[in-house]
């Protein structure tokens, strides 16, 4: 009996000639599903793609966690026993002072503009794997060192490089707050001014980074920040970066109480928020097109029924029980669900390769902070679509197949 309901399920999806393509509607409906499927896939592995993308490019210049002191001035003194017990702790692999501060940077044809000034300690030094961020120079490297040259020694995002036209052995001037001047003869305010020479540039693909970050050695940061020994905080890499939170609590416990420790996704938690709100919108959004496409299942098995009318009624009268009739269009509404399910997955399959591959779609990475559209497709999330596009589906083939299975038979085969 199931070979039968099976058998009359596929010929119905047929055209009424008989022709092995399937009819028109049909194709419709499978169409919908297999665009809503496809567009599910694809969109949710961009949102995940984004998220890898921006979590891999925040962390090469930031730790997986800081221990910063409370207040404004964000200066930490006497620094040292501290970091030895942030070192101690378990779960922390590396930790190593940093000084963070802004400024200006002018090159030697007046042009200047606005930087984020961190000072850290040289790569070779203990300490230099806290970050990723010293395997990343493209010209020179962060030792901070150019030979011939006594001048301090700074690494420039390659953007930043660019604007300032400054590559390794050029020199730049540093604008800070810290020992403000007055001008004798003007009373103006002068602002201190350091000269530095570029011995490195870096590249992380990371806009932010690569176009207002500048890099000094801690010492000359001290210097430059005017903070004499003192520290902006210490910057801490988990032995597991997705247990930062919980090393971060180990931390508050054995630390004093005038710090405070902030982990990856605190930093950076309204940028990742408003990434999981969006793909749980698009998902949303997206489902409703699968919904939409239920509807027409139900439109084309409710035209089915309609139209084999006399054919459900001379089945009946042969001695064919109702829940067959009612497994017939189940058959049916599941088999348009999982042929569009299926193509809907091959190509948002396809499509999703070929985006993450040749990097086909480019975004502007002073909006989006990065340049192309990544892609990164998680299994669960394949799954779940699949599953829910295929009983979305099955639940549409529900009321055509009670309507089919409730025609008597004698009235179904007087059916003009």
């Amino acid at each position: 009996m199931r070979d039968l309901e099976v058998a009359i399920a596929w010929r119905y999806l047929r055209s009424r000639r008989g022709s092995r393509l399937l009819s028109l509607i049909s194709v419709i409906a499978i169409g919908g599903v297999l665009v809503g499927v496809s567009a599910l896939i694809v969109i949710m592995g961009v949102m995940n793609g984004l998220q890898r993308d921006l979590r891999e490019k925040i962390l090469v210049g930031s730790p997986d966690l800081r221990v910063l002191p409370y207040g404004s001035d964000m200066r930490m003194p006497e620094w040292g026993g501290m970091l030895a017990r942030v070192k101690q702790a378990p779960g922390v692999v590396e930790a190593a002072p940093f000084v963070q501060t802004q400024g200006l940077v002018r090159n030697l044809g007046g042009y200047m503009v606005g930087t984020q000034v961190v000072g850290i300690v040289p790569v070779g030094s203990p300490g230099d794997a806290v970050t990723t961020i010293r395997r990343h120079a493209i010209l020179g490297d962060f030792t901070f060192e150019r030979d011939s040259v006594a001048l301090p020694g700074a690494v420039l995002g390659k953007l930043l490089a660019s604007k300032l036209n400054a590559f390794p052995g050029d020199t730049v001037v540093l604008l800070g707050a810290a020992g403000l001047d007055m001008n004798a003869s003007t009373g103006a305010i002068v602002p201190r001014a350091d000269s530095v020479v570029v011995s490195g540039v870096f590249e992380t693909g990371m806009y932010e980074y690569d176009d207002a970050y500048l890099y000094l050695s801690l010492e000359t940061a001290q210097r430059f920040a005017g903070y004499g020994t003192d520290v902006t905080g210490i910057e801490v890499r988990a032995k597991d970066r997705w247990n930062a939170p919980a090393v971060a609590d180990t931390l508050r416990a054995r630390l004093e109480s005038s710090v405070r420790t902030m982990d990856w996704q605190e930093q950076n938690r309204s940028l990742f928020q408003a990434l999981k709100l969006e793909k749980l919108g698009m998902g949303v959004i997206l489902l409703l097109i699968v919904v939409v496409a239920a509807f027409n299942i139900v439109s084309t098995l409710t035209m089915v029924v309609a139209d084999k009318t006399r054919e459900i009624g001379i089945l009946r009268a042969m001695g064919m029980p109702a829940a067959s009739i009612r497994r017939i269009f189940l058959y049916q509404g599941t088999v348009v669900g999982a042929v569009g399910t299926g193509g809907g997955l091959v190509l948002g399959l396809v499509v999703a390769l070929l985006l993450e591959r040749y990097q086909l779609i480019a975004l502007d990475p002073s909006v989006y902070f990065i340049d192309h559209l990544p892609v990164a497709i998680q299994p669960l999330d394949v799954v779940m679509i699949v599953v829910a596009s295929v009983a979305i589906a099955a639940f549409a083939t529900l009321y055509p197949a009670k309507q089919a299975a409730k025609l008597y038979p004698v009235e179904a085969i007087r059916h003009e």
